[in-house]
């Protein structure tokens, strides 16, 4: 009888949903004549083509996955609720009446369904979880409830929360709103004045919080983030890809999501540093190199400004241009602005002039005083015009700054330094110090908040350029010592937090993995030691999954047994190596696997496998990956932990040390 009830609920949330997407579609025909003026009728126009967007791209997915029942009575705890029942889902359903069919999970009251237990009521009577087919056409296979009225809670032991976690890994990363946990959702639901990190290992779900807390933020202070806007940065683009449906699917479209790279610059690098080059520009005393630079250019020989005025000669010494060069450095003011405020000192001065013969010049005469050929030429000599790659352009054509030693200076100096800036060729390193000169000029845009996942990996100058962009706004920094790979990558996070400019941020760790199995997360585990970081040890609650380490003289032939095996399974496969060897795997067994299944068959280098899942993992040569940089260890652990069932390791040399304890 319930299950006929519940399907009946449904049914007409889905006729519901219907007509809301119709309803807004009519709104966006008719918006124009209801808006007052040309400026409201395009303003209203943005908002519901946006709002229509939302509900057309709406995910195939269950319209809810939970219901809240409160109990009754002035001791229940329910207050306003009491007595009440909601259905909890992606987003706020309402039918023609405006009846609320569906609470969105973002709202105030959706936070019990996370938080509420038998020990916590919170005025909650039953909680109730929904079973849906896991491929589309999607269909209510059934419910579970736990009655904390009476004592009842299964928590993680949810058989249907338990399938929901395990479910096979099919596409891009999905939301987690079915699944959230009582300390994830309390970082999910912080104050968007609030700046924090999250240290979580593998599969704790860090990356999902981060992408859900932008979404509740933009929930619960639209207006505020609808101006100042919501950055999320990945590592690189396959990682964006990966989680690109998540924000969408929770009903958020206009969240910028890039790359570092992409928010520094549009242009792309066109040469390589050496790896020495790298490790010098990527020193946050490269910051003090950039700024004395800069202001290496101001305070030059002072020239006297001399204005006249019909038959009246204005005049400032060259030695009060001096003094006013003095004083605006002392205000610490970016680059340019610096330079304006010493333009409107000067005039400031030429208008006293004009004062003490009894006149009251205007803002007219101001503006012309300021645009006077000799105010301009003092200002030139003072205090000149800039580009942040003619800074660049002279650092590095011959690098002086005592800041760095010779062997670095070296390492960063030009082997034959371009004739002109505009012949100049630069780095991906080379771009970020640009932005910390343009920084210096003057404050970049900033957002309202920013999401900086793999954070771990960015080095002291890619820190303080994300920093520029959240001077005023909040952060939430997501990332695991352990999985540091870059050759700058964090040892420790309060260090790491004063360079993204929130050094009070707290550090909150997430222990209990979802994702991976505990056979995977175990083995893996092993390498901690080697990694000479402290993280709190990840315990998974996933006690399914296989682990199969076996050693082999081929290992292509090894390699397609475990990708043939895999292909009996549902889910994602990917064969993780380093990219020599796994060119050589890849092309030795890809025509021994048919078209069809090659499709479900990802070749991943372990350089770039940071962040991505995949049901079935095949890491080839462990002692390989392990040798290839100086953090192997670390990139040895991100590519064990990409596995959410099953992982196989093949090796014909002999296993790292720390994998054999």
């Amino acid at each position: 009888m319930e299950q006929e009830q519940e399907q009946a609920y449904l049914d007409r949330t889905r006729r519901a949903l219907a007509w809301m997407l119709d309803h807004a579609r009519m709104r966006v025909a008719t918006g124009d004549r209801v808006a007052g003026d040309r400026y409201t009728a395009e303003v209203l126009g943005r908002m519901l083509k946006s709002y229509a967007k939302e509900l057309a791209e709406e995910p195939d997915s269950p319209l809810y996955f939970g219901q809240l029942r409160f109990g009754t009575g002035a001791g229940s705890g329910a207050g306003d609720h009491s007595g009440q029942s909601y259905h909890i889902g992606r987003r706020r359903i309402t039918d023609e009446a405006g009846e609320t069919l569906v609470i969105d999970w973002r709202a105030p009251v959706s936070a019990r369904f996370y938080r509420a237990s038998a020990r916590d009521r919170m005025g909650v009577s039953v909680r109730r979880r929904f079973g849906w087919s896991p491929r589309p056409p999607v269909r209510l296979t059934g419910f579970e409830d736990e009655h904390l009225d009476r004592g009842e809670e299964t928590g993680i032991g949810s058989a249907l929360l338990k399938r929901e976690i395990e479910r096979p890994r099919v596409g891009p990363m999905r939301d987690i709103i079915a699944t959230i946990q009582p300390e994830q959702d309390e970082l999910v639901r912080a104050d968007v004045a609030d700046s924090l990190c999250v240290q979580g290992g593998p599969g704790t779900g860090k990356t999902a919080v981060g992408l859900h807390r932008a979404a509740y933020l933009l929930y619960a202070h639209r207006g505020q983030l609808r101006r100042t806007g919501v950055l999320v940065v990945g590592p690189n683009p396959t990682f964006l890809g990966h989680i690109a449906a998540v924000l969408p699917a929770l009903g958020e479209i206009d969240v910028r999501q890039h790359t570092l790279d992409e928010v520094l610059t549009a242009r792309e690098p066109s040469t390589v540093d050496s790896a020495e080059a790298a490790a010098v520009k990527h020193d946050e005393r490269m910051a003090g190199v950039l700024r004395r630079a800069l202001y290496a250019r101001v305070g030059g020989p002072a020239a006297p400004v001399v204005v006249y005025d019909g038959s009246y000669v204005l005049r400032v010494s060259s030695g009060a241009v001096a003094r006013e060069v003095r004083t605006v450095l002392a205000a610490d003011l970016p680059y340019l602005t610096g330079r304006e405020r010493l333009r409107a000192r000067i005039v400031a001065l030429l208008q006293r002039q004009l004062e003490a013969r009894g006149e009251s010049p205007n803002a007219s005469v101001l503006q012309w005083l300021g645009r006077r050929r000799t105010v301009t030429e003092a200002l030139d000599a003072a205090w000149p015009k800039v580009k942040p790659e003619e800074v660049l352009h002279a650092v590095l054509s011959d690098p002086t700054d005592d800041a760095l030693t010779a062997a670095q200076r070296q390492a960063i100096r030009w082997a034959k330094p371009p004739r002109s800036v505009r012949s100049a060729r630069w780095s991906a390193a080379d771009l970020v110090l640009h932005d910390e000169v343009a920084g210096l000029l003057d404050h970049p845009d900033e957002v309202g908040h920013l999401v900086v996942d793999e954070a771990q990996d960015l080095s002291p100058m890619q820190c303080r350029a994300l920093a520029r962009r959240s001077r005023h706004g909040s952060i939430t920094v997501l990332g695991d010592l352990a999985q540091g790979t870059t050759p700058w990558a964090a040892t420790d996070w309060p260090a790491q937090l004063a360079h993204l400019g929130k050094p009070a941020a707290p550090v909150v760790g997430l222990t209990t993995g979802f994702r991976v199995p505990a056979a995977v997360l175990a083995f893996a585990n092993r390498l901690l030691p080697a990694l000479g970081v402290e993280v709190p040890t990840v315990h998974s609650v996933r006690s399914d999954g296989t682990l199969r380490v076996r050693r082999a003289t081929d290992l292509a032939r090894a390699t397609l047994t475990c990708v043939t095996s895999a292909l009996d399974h549902d889910g994602s496969i990917a064969v993780v190596a380093t990219a020599p060897r796994l060119d050589a795997v890849m092309a030795a067994i890809g025509d021994r696997v048919s078209a069809t299944a090659a499709t479900r068959v990802t070749a991943v280098p372990a350089a770039l496998a940071k962040g991505l899942e995949f049901d079935h993992v095949v890491v080839v040569e462990p002692a390989e990956i392990l040798e290839a940089q100086p953090r192997g260890a670390n990139r040895l652990y991100v590519a064990l932990t990409r596995a959410v069932s099953r992982l196989d390791v093949v090796h014909s040399r002999p296993l790292p040390d720390a994998l054999n304890s």
